[in-house]
């Protein structure tokens, strides 16, 4: 291996360098031995091979493979709605990396580590020299070697890399226990450390009970340098009082002591990497700054084992009861949600020029931004709900008992007149609870709080309400959307309600209550309903407190697909015109669900036509904020409900929403691929309330502010920076308040 010595001087000590060594031609293959139907399938027919630096942990390498085009292909591939690009693995000694031959040609092989045991990766690298492959197996070698003892391979001996040359376990046998372990890691079998091994002595608090220690390295983000850093290798554990049910805390111990405890919950916005085998998450100290932290173990199944406990414990402090009354599926629907498939970032040179640009270029984007002020009549209050015309290039925000009417103009939206004094029909002014437009935006239907079996209509073109709809003695109206998608560019004239536990028709012109009886389905159980939204063809999708989603074909009827919560309650959800993606939010991150039926009798199908096989329902993804985002902005995340942009005829390609003083938006082609974190970001001076795209439009965003209205172009949405992200500075490093002692 000395003949590559000055070569790898070269690739190897360049900090900068993202990629180390590539191999550019080859393929990709997964070998399962015990498969009769396909021992071999191929998964990228052209791809390459590179070795490439994790660039927010030093010593940390993957190995990427990545699909290869031929000229025009990728153009044609772009309008598929999934595609898999890239396959990356961490590179560690638990790949049993070995190099071969195929049929005469050079192969690399290493062990599929979220498959089974027995499964692994085969890259052929067609026309590949001698020197070459046996070049890229060194750098393999060297990475394995700087994971393991955290230290840099620039002085190493090749007498100190042969421990990483993978060799059978037969020829092992006699090595004790470091054959052992090597098999045990093969085997799947857990590390002789007990999951729930007693604190050390130094730190034991008789109080608690320790549900699982596994060893990790513990890293804290550094706001100044943009990645996050090696605190120390650490003890992490789950504990709990035993007085105590239903809570647990994250904690974090050396030899010396305790390092944190941070208790377990949704504010955590924890993240979950398989790549890098981690978890990040954010904490609020006493002062209230944020702070982002990571855990990184030492193995796949030791990440494994933590992820699922931790899961288990988040929602058994969530829901405040056992993880073992919980069926099998909705345990596996739990879990398969916190997932993430991604990797801990870190700024490029790229990114910082972004952000001297977004720097540069504030001053000429908010003159871009066409807002207004309140005028002197909507002076008292703050902006408190946004609704979005249809027909008539019109926005209302509501403020207090008046009502700021503002029109669509190309870049801006200008303030045009107030209604004013907002009275039932016994002249008693009251601060509408929600609105929305009906009857081709020339009515407004009103929620009174003071009223609540009532709706009201707003008569626009009189600015004045004109009519109280009584819905029903004894059920309430909590929740209102139309009769379908688009029925409020149309005089359709039924809308959908629903109570906390009913979902009904309302047809106005009906005499006495206008619920109508026939299309009335109630529920014995208080299943806190907590919205409600249409498709084109006017299926529903209703959210609870709960968590949970139900779909329904029509009004009336039970629903054919109940989705089931992960317990966070659900404060708003949106479907796509279509009917098969539905996006649902909660206070710190949203659920986006695919409805399609993927296999079955009834393939094909939605999930508001037919009911989902037991064992093929669908699996939400999480779209949050990254952790270290979050302590940039120092910010306590609570999202506004997110919107799809709507328009007839015009297909969904992004989900905005909004917290505090950000308007955050999605590229939904992105997140359809599988790439979850592809979010864009603008901080504005004031908070948002809420925000929505522009009927028909998808690159205009209205935004209401607590004091104003504007539009904003999608395009001035940038990439997360530090520079376009922190507010003033405060000192986050200090270590003092990180053990909130919250037992």
């Amino acid at each position: 291996m000395n003949i590559f010595r000055n070569l790898i001087g070269k690739v190897w000590q360049d900090p900068n360098a993202t990629e180390v060594v590539k191999i550019s031609t080859g393929q990709l293959h997964l070998l399962r031995p015990d498969n009769v139907r396909s021992s071999r399938e191929c998964i990228f027919n052209d791809a390459m091979a590179t070795i490439r630096r994790v660039p927010s942990i030093e010593h940390n390498f993957q190995l990427v493979i990545t699909r290869v085009y031929e000229e025009g292909d990728q153009e044609l591939l772009e309008d598929e709605e999934e595609t898999d690009e890239e396959r990356v693995f961490l590179i560690s000694e638990e790949l049993e990396f070995r190099t071969g031959q195929t049929e005469g040609e050079p192969t690399l092989l290493w062990r599929d580590l979220q498959g089974d045991v027995d499964e692994f990766y085969e890259f052929v690298a067609s026309g590949t020299n001698a020197p070459t492959k046996a070049f890229f197996e060194t750098c393999m070698y060297r990475a394995m070697y700087e994971r393991k003892y955290k230290t840099s391979a620039d002085n190493v001996r090749d007498e100190d890399l042969a421990e990483f040359v993978w060799h059978s376990p037969v020829a092992n046998v006699k090595k004790g226990k470091a054959a052992a372990k090597k098999l045990s890691a093969k085997d799947g079998i857990v590390s002789p450390q007990s999951p729930t091994a007693p604190a050390s002595s130094s730190t034991l608090d008789i109080s608690l009970h320790v549900i699982i220690d596994q060893p990790a390295e513990l890293f804290l983000w550094n706001r100044d340098q943009g990645f996050f850093v090696r605190e120390a290798a650490v003890d992490a554990k789950i504990v709990q009082r035993k007085d105590a049910n239903f809570s647990f805390v994250l904690t974090a111990t050396t030899q010396e002591g305790q390092v944190l405890a941070h208790r377990i919950s949704s504010q955590m916005m924890q993240r979950w990497s398989p790549a890098t085998w981690s978890i990040t998450w954010n904490n609020v100290n006493d002062s209230g700054n944020q702070s982002s932290w990571c855990l990184r173990f030492e193995s796949h199944e030791s990440f494994e084992l933590f992820r699922a406990e931790f899961t288990r414990r988040a929602w058994e402090s969530l829901n405040q009861t056992s993880w073992d009354k919980v069926k099998e599926d909705e345990q596996a629907y739990v879990l398969s949600a916190n997932v993430e498939d991604v990797e801990m970032a870190v700024e490029t040179d790229d990114d910082e020029e972004e952000a001297v640009l977004d720097e540069l270029g504030d001053e000429d984007e908010e003159e871009e931004e066409g807002g207004t002020s309140p005028p002197a009549g909507l002076s008292e209050g703050r902006n408190s709900q946004l609704t979005v015309g249809y027909k008539g290039d019109r926005s209302y925000v509501v403020r207090g008992d008046k009502i700021g009417v503002f029109r669509h103009k190309p870049d801006e939206v200008e303030y045009v007149a107030s209604i004013a004094n907002i009275t039932d029909m016994k002249g008693k002014k009251f601060d509408p609870k929600n609105v929305m437009l009906h009857e081709q935006d020339s009515k407004m239907v009103v929620m009174n709080p003071l009223a609540p079996n009532s709706l009201f209509h707003l008569d626009l073109e009189r600015a004045k309400i004109v009519e109280e709809w009584k819905v029903h003695d004894d059920i309430t109206v909590n929740h209102v959307a139309p009769n379908s998608k688009f029925s409020q560019t149309t005089h359709e004239q039924t809308l959908i309600g629903a109570s906390h536990n009913a979902l009904f028709r309302i047809d106005p012109r009906v005499s006495g209550n206008k619920l109508v009886n026939s299309q009335y389905k109630q529920y014995a159980s208080k299943n806190k309903f907590s919205g409600v939204t249409t498709t084109a063809s006017g299926k529903l999708a209703v959210a609870s407190e709960k968590g949970d989603i139900r779909l329904y074909d029509t009004v009336g009827k039970i629903a054919k697909t109940a989705l089931m919560p992960l317990g966070d309650p659900i404060i708003g959800i949106d479907v796509s015109a279509d009917g098969r993606w539905i996006v649902a939010t909660t206070k710190t991150y949203l659920l986006l669900v695919d409805v399609l039926i993927g296999q079955g009798r009834y393939a094909g199908s939605l999930g508001f036509d037919r009911s989902f096989p037991a064992d093929a329902k669908p699996m939400p993804k999480r779209l949050q904020l990254r952790p270290e985002h979050v302590a940039y902005m120092n910010h306590n995340v609570s999202f506004t409900p997110a919107r799809f942009n709507v328009g007839e005829g015009q297909e969904e390609n992004a989900i905005v929403t909004s917290t505090g003083q950000y308007v955050v938006a999605w590229d939904f082609g992105k997140l359809k691929k599988g790439q979850m974190d592809k979010y864009e970001i603008k901080k504005y001076e004031d908070l948002v309330v809420q925000d929505s795209f522009r009927f028909g439009d998808d690159k205009e965003i209205i935004v209401a502010l607590q004091n104003n209205v504007l539009s904003v172009n999608k395009k001035n949405l940038r990439k997360p920076t530090r520079t376009s992200l922190a507010p003033e500075r405060r000192n986050t490093r200090s270590h003092s308040g990180i053990v909130n002692a919250p037992y």
